[in-house]
This record gives structure tokens, sequence and C-alpha cells, in this order.
């Protein structure tokens, strides 16, 4: 440990001692419960990993719930799995523990965990929203959410003003204009630069490797696969070896400080999973997540998710009705279209008139049409709530 860190720890010890001296009250550990049964590597995995957390810091009490195992921690007895998660919610439940981190839960709709990951570029630590749990069944919405819960969980680690990253996925164009316009309406979002020469929002995969935002929103399937790869790429997979686990489910009035870990976490990661979630209830975790919720929809957060899982009827026609205009040399193009949306951005081009095709551009999806009606149709794709974006910045 470096000499200014040495000398940030012994200030904020003077500082505890002199406000228990004032107050009376010294702060409790914090604690936190791990469940031994389920992982794909032994209960001598779990144990390990809990004993080197319960040496790392003298802030938190690691308690462990599942069969007797030899151990110095303190052990809340359970046979099987069913009945260990069932201790779990009744430790959590009477808040005999602060946080707890486990193995193969389900967590209902509307909640899903955000994971924390060393990025292998520069070594930075990234939060990945989400990694399992399903936000909601309606693609755009899940993503939308992700990356509230996102910003939640890195507020709850001392981050005040998290950057926000959108993987460059299906849906990601809507979810960029969804979060926009819940900014602009209030809710600050800090939004993130691609470390890519044409910078915006959008993250790519070079984005990932260096942890360019703090936050980086994904659907949770691909965030799922992103853990597995930064915890495991150098051991073959079987054994996730870095990073801090899948972490904290998180959702709209979800009131449990949970934590997940893969069945293939080795040690280390059970370890820093543990310290994941001692931090989490330290920064208040649960509260963050109800404020940020209500700031969130003072900006009309519901309605802007609300517009997002309406049917889309851009057009009073059906898809047979609208015939393409004559063919023309199409040297124009238009970014920021979603890749789900761009054939009906197409064919809206299509129904006033402006002939259009549809391409793949440096950056992605693209429309492109003559360039003398260029600005007409950014016109018509922006009225339409296709772009956001004025041309391909090729």
């Amino acid at each position: 440990m470096n000499e200014d860190k040495v000398k940030g720890l012994i200030g904020k010890i003077f500082n505890d001692i002199a406000t228990g001296i004032e107050t009376g009250k010294f702060a409790e550990k914090i604690k936190v419960g791990i469940t031994l049964l389920g992982s794909e590597h032994g209960i001598e995995n779990i144990v390990k990993g809990a004993e080197l957390a319960s040496g790392r810091s003298g802030s938190y009490e690691v308690i462990l719930i599942g069969p007797k195992v030899d151990t110095k921690l303190k052990i809340v007895e359970a046979e099987t799995e069913e009945e260990q998660h069932k201790k779990m919610e009744e430790l959590l439940d009477s808040k005999e523990i602060d946080a707890a981190v486990t193995m193969h839960y389900n967590f209902p709709i509307g909640v899903s965990t955000v994971g924390r990951v060393i990025t292998p570029g520069i070594g930075k630590e990234m939060y990945i929203a989400t990694t399992t749990g399903t936000s909601s069944p309606h693609r755009v919405e899940a993503m939308v959410k992700n990356g509230l819960y996102g910003i939640i969980t890195a507020k709850s680690m001392g981050i005040k003003e998290p950057l926000v990253g959108i993987l460059n996925v299906d849906g990601a164009r809507q979810v960029e204009r969804a979060l926009k316009e819940l900014s602009d309406n209030g809710y600050e979002i800090n939004f993130s630069e691609s470390m890519r020469k044409d910078g915006g929002s959008i993250m790519r995969g070079n984005d990932l490797l260096t942890g360019t935002p703090d936050v980086m929103i994904t659907d949770s399937l691909t965030g799922n696969l992103l853990m597995k790869i930064f915890s495991s790429f150098n051991t073959g997979g079987s054994y996730e070896a870095l990073g801090y686990g899948y972490g904290p489910g998180i959702g709209d009035g979800y009131k449990k400080n949970i934590l997940i870990l893969s069945r293939a976490s080795g040690i280390p990661v059970v370890a820093n999973a543990i310290e994941y979630a001692a931090k989490l209830a330290k920064g208040n975790i649960l509260e963050i997540s109800k404020d940020e919720h209500k700031k969130a929809k003072d900006a009309k957060y519901e309605g802007i998710l609300k517009a997002l899982t309406k049917e889309k009827n851009k057009s009073s026609n059906s898809d047979e009705d609208i015939v393409a205009p004559k063919k023309e040399i199409v040297t124009g193009s238009i970014s920021g279209i979603d890749i789900m949306e761009l054939e009906d951005a197409v064919k809206e081009l299509w129904k006033n008139g402006i002939y259009a095709e549809s391409g793949m551009g440096c950056t992605g999806p693209i429309v492109m049409v003559n360039e003398d009606k260029l600005s007409k149709a950014i016109e018509v794709l922006r009225k339409a709530e296709y772009t956001t974006q004025e041309s391909d910045p090729c």
C-alpha cells in the first residue's frame, strides 16, 4: 500500500473514532452471507474464497450459509440449495446480514444484475449492465432499465457521476434516444464518448477492452457472455479467475442486496464478490436505488418506457401498400438508425416519395438516399423518430 493510501486510511480511522465519541455510536461491521452449495468447484472453493475475503478487511464479517465445514467463520447451517436460499432470505429480512452472495438464484422479472469486471486493455474496472436476470421481456425497454441499474450500482460504489456507454448491439440506437430523452427531461446522465475517432455514446468492441465508460449498457444475455469472457479468458473457460462476479440484483422496489456468482467462479472471484457486496451495503445501494428511481420517474421515465413497448404504427398503410419510388443513385447516407428499424425507416422514406436503400456504414446501419434529397430525408426520419443524427460520419 502506498504512502497516500496509508495516510487516507489512518485519517478515515480517526474520523470514525471522532464521530463515535461525539455521537456515542460506533459503526457496526457490515455482514455478508455467502451460500456454499452449487459451485462446480466444490464447497471448499467457496470456503477458501470467503476466508480470503474475511482476511482482507476488518470492516465486514463473512457468514457462511450451508453444510457444516471446518472453518473459523460463522456458519448458518443448511443442507440443500433450496434450504440455503431460504436461510439467506430470512437473514436478509431480519437484518442479520446486510448483503448476500449466491449462485443459481432466481430473480423476479424486472430485476437484473450489474457485473463488475477488470478490462484487459488498461486494467480499468467497468460495470456491465446487466449480466443475469430479466429487466423486461421487451429488449429495448430492458436495456433502458439496465442503464439505470448500472448508474445506481456505480453511484453506490462511490462514483458520483458515472460515464455511461451503450454497447453497439441490436436496439442500441433506440436505447440511446430513450436515455437522451430522459436526460433532457432532467435525469442527469453523463454519456461516455467512444475511444474510436468518430466518438459517440455507442460503444464498440475496443471500448469494452479499454473500459471506456464506467457503465456499459447491454442486454442481459450479451452481458452474461461478456462476464464469462472477461473472467475466464486466460483459464480456458472452466474457472472464472478475474473480476467481481455478476453483481447485485436491482429493480424498482426490490429490497434485497443479493449478488450472483457463476457456478464456475473460482476462489479470487468469490472473495471479490464478497468485497463487492460489502461495499454496496456500505454505499446503501437499496436507498440509492429508491432515490434514483424516483428521480427518473420525475423525468417521465415511466412514460418513456411505455412508449417503447407500444407497437409502432408509423405508417397508416400496410407494407404491401408501400411501393418504392423510381430508383435513383444513392450516395448520401444517414446513420443513427437501429438495425431492427432499418427496413421500416427505408419504407418511411418511400412513403414520403424518397427513394432509399438500406446499407451498412463504418459505424453501423445506414439509410442511403440521393445526395440532393439528403436534408429532406433526414427531416422525415427525425420526425418519425428513426434517427437523431445527420449523416454517416465516415
